[in-house]
Formats: structure tokens, sequence, C-alpha cells
């Protein structure tokens, strides 16, 4: 792709690494962040002059592990569908035989992951704590009234993104989501974050309501700046307490009642807890603006 005035300040431009076989999408050096299966760099869409985020799984590494791959292609395909502005949104992908990668491009998140941003601004209003949770019910409820029903599977806060500069919060990695098509919305595998992961995931046999319990623990972790049940050294001691129903020890830091009460109603019994769209009506939001 041609680009506008390239001699005189070629000089002075940051590099592509590589560019997409259309050419509108190059890739910076710089890394963004390291998942389980793919690494995110620094990218550049030439045609609307706007940072991107370049998402680059090297398949070489998980060829044996079928499910591996089936899950990556899964999350793009799942991506493409999706329009919602608490979702990260896909603008393209393809898969690079020559290399052994899949790349796919999505938007950015200037300031990161709500995981890291909580830790860089430890001085947060409870009004601003609100607005961030109120946008992630509204991604989950976009999600779960799908259709079909999409079960994100693995909420916590290194999986939410934030534009810092405007507060808006974005659901990202839907790559353990399970699209539920039965009029049961029943899901069965076991996936997820062990420190997020609702009792009933557990026993493989789940609803949308397992996002409602990890949307809870976020909310923890958002007033906290503590990761839930961080006091267990080990995944067997998080899946005994998770499983005998002992609420992580930093819910005791949690000083006001309305937010602590509000965390509970996310963490109770699978019956018990409130649709996604019922937590947008509840009181906890009450006094912020309807499109804040």
């Amino acid at each position: 792709m041609p680009t506008a005035n390239p001699s005189a300040a070629d000089k002075d431009a940051e590099p592509f690494v590589e560019v997409d076989p259309s050419g509108r999408y190059g890739r910076y050096a710089d890394l963004l962040g390291t998942g389980a299966v793919k690494k995110v760099y620094r990218g550049f869409d030439q045609e609307e002059g706007i940072e991107v985020a370049w998402n680059q799984v090297r398949l070489s590494c998980f060829m044996e592990d079928t499910r591996v791959i089936d899950r990556l292609f899964s999350e793009v395909r799942l991506l493409r569908s999706l329009r919602h502005e608490n979702i990260i949104t896909l603008y393209h992908v393809w898969l690079d035989a020559e290399k052994g990668t899949l790349n796919f491009i999505t938007e950015i998140c200037t300031s990161g992951n709500l995981r890291e941003y909580r830790r860089r601004h430890r001085n947060v209003s409870l009004k601003a704590l609100k607005k961030w949770s109120r946008q992630i019910l509204r991604g989950l409820e976009y999600l779960h009234t799908h259709e079909p029903c999409i079960i994100h599977r693995d909420i916590n806060c290194s999986n939410v993104f934030i534009n810092g500069n405007v507060g808006q919060v974005k659901i990202g990695d839907l790559g353990l989501a399970a699209i539920v098509e039965e009029q049961s919305h029943v899901a069965h595998s076991l996936l997820g974050t062990p420190e997020f992961m609702a009792p009933e995931l557990y026993d493989e046999d789940y609803t949308e309501q397992v996002d409602i319990y990890s949307f809870g623990m976020c909310v923890l972790e958002m007033v906290t700046m503590e990761v839930p049940y961080s006091e267990c050294d080990s995944v067997a001691k998080i899946y005994r307490k998770v499983t005998a129903g002992q609420r992580p020890a930093s819910l005791s830091n949690v000083k006001d009642p309305e937010t602590r009460a509000f965390i509970e109603r996310c963490l109770g019994a699978p019956r018990a807890r409130p649709s996604a769209a019922d937590l947008l009506k509840d009181p906890f939001f009450s006094g912020l603006d309807a499109d804040a």
C-alpha cells in the first residue's frame, strides 16, 4: 500500500517488522502482551491511520494439540460476528502458512488491561469503579443474549481492557468462550482462571451464570487491588475453598456495605445469581449517568 509522502521523513519513520498480505496492516516490534497461546504486538492500519493490536499465534507450537488450534479458530470466528462497544472488535484475520502463524488484527485499548491499569492508578473513586463494572456487564449482557448464547468462561481483570483517556472498558480474549445453542444454555468443559472460576465450572455443568460469578470476582479485585484467593499458594487450595463455598480473604477488606452486598449477589448459588440484565438495574448503579 503506498504511503502519502514516503521520501523525506522515511529515515525518522518507525519500521514495520512485517506487513499483512494486503499491505494494509504493519506490525511493529514492541510487544503489548503475551497470553497462553498468543503474543500481541502494536500494529498500524495504514488505510485508516490508526494503531491496532496485531495478535499472532505460532501454530507450530500447538500443531499436536488440536484442541488449542480449534479454540483459536473459534475465537476468530466468534470475534468476527460480534459488534458491541464493550467488546473488542476484530478487523482482519489471515493464516501465514509459510511462517506457521495465525494473525488477527483487533482494535487496541490504549491503557492495557484493567488489572495493570488499576495497579498503576491506586486512587480511583467508587463511582469510577461502578462505571467500569457497568460497562463489563453491558458486554456480558450482549454475549449472554446473543443468538446463540455466548459464555465467556474466562472473565477476569487481565481479560478486560481499557481506554483510560475516556474510561471506556472492553471485554477481550474470547478464546475460551463457549457458544451454547441449546435452550438450556448448559456447557460441559472445564476451562478458565482458577481464582475467578465459579464452583459449578469444576463440575463441568454450567450456564452463562459462571460469567456473573467471575464478574463479581472482577469487582472484588477492582475494589481491593488484590487477586481473589491470593492467600492460597496452589490451585488445589483455591479449588478446595471455592467448592466449599469459602469466600476469598480479600472480601473482608471491602468496607462499603453496598459494594460488599453487590459482590455477594454475584457470587451466590447459580440459581440465585442475577443475570447481567438484572444487575444493570441494581441500585448499586443508581446515581450514575445513563450513558456513562
